[in-house]
C-alpha cells in the first residue's frame, strides 16, 4: 500500500529559502527500494542531507548523511535491485546505482522526463505529489564541479558545509 513522505528543504544557496513538498511512494513499483526509503526515513538519515548532486535538466541526487559513520552502517548495505515497472518521468525518484543490486542510500529526484534510464535499470519508487516547483528547485551553482563524493562519505557534512556551503539540504523527512 502506498504511503506518503514529507521533504523539508533549507536553500542557503538561494538566499536561505525553504520549501516542502510530499511524495507517494508506491511498493508495488519497487518493493526493496520503497521499504529501504522507509527504513532510512524512520532512522532519521536523512536529517541535514545535502543535495550534493544537482545536474540541470537532469537529477538533484542525496543520500550521503552528514555523520560518516550513519553512512557506512547504511549506505554500504546495499539492496538488490527491482524490476523497472515505471518509468523515471519528471517527478519520479529512484536509488542511484553503481551497478547490479548496488542500491545503498542515495536517491534522485528526476527533474526532466529521463525514461533512458528505465533500460539502465532504475526502478521509480516514488512520485512528487506537491503542485509547483518546491520539489525541483535547488542550489546548482557546483554543476559538475560539486562535492567529490569518496570525501563526503568519509568527512561527512564537514567537508560538505566547508567546501560546498550553498548547496541545497533536506533539513528532514518524515512520514505521513
Amino acid at each position: 500500500m502506498a504511503f506518503k513522505a514529507k521533504f523539508e528543504l533549507v536553500h542557503p544557496g538561494l538566499g536561505g529559502a525553504t520549501a516542502e513538498f510530499e511524495v507517494e511512494v508506491h511498493p508495488e513499483w519497487a518493493p526493496l527500494g520503497a521499504q529501504r526509503f522507509k527504513d532510512l526515513v524512520l532512522a532519521g538519515y536523512f536529517t541535514d542531507c545535502r543535495v550534493h548532486r544537482v545536474v540541470s535538466g537532469f537529477i538533484a541526487q542525496w543520500g550521503i548523511p552528514g555523520d560518516p559513520a550513519v553512512y557506512r552502517q547504511w549506505g554500504e548495505n546495499k539492496i538488490k535491485d527491482d524490476p523497472v515497472k515505471t518509468s523515471n518521468v519528471k517527478g519520479t525518484i529512484s536509488f542511484a546505482t553503481s551497478g547490479p543490486n548496488a542500491r545503498g542510500s542515495q536517491m534522485f529526484i528526476n527533474l526532466v522526463d529521463n525514461s533512458m534510464l528505465d533500460e539502465q535499470g532504475f526502478a521509480p519508487f516514488a512520485v512528487i505529489t506537491t503542485p509547483g516547483d518546491a520539489a525541483y528547485k535547488f542550489y546548482n551553482g557546483y554543476e559538475r564541479a560539486g562535492p567529490d563524493q569518496s570525501r563526503a562519505k568519509e568527512e561527512g557534512n564537514s567537508y560538505l558545509a566547508k567546501e560546498f556551503p550553498n548547496l541545497s539540504y533536506i533539513a528532514r523527512v518524515s512520514l505521513m
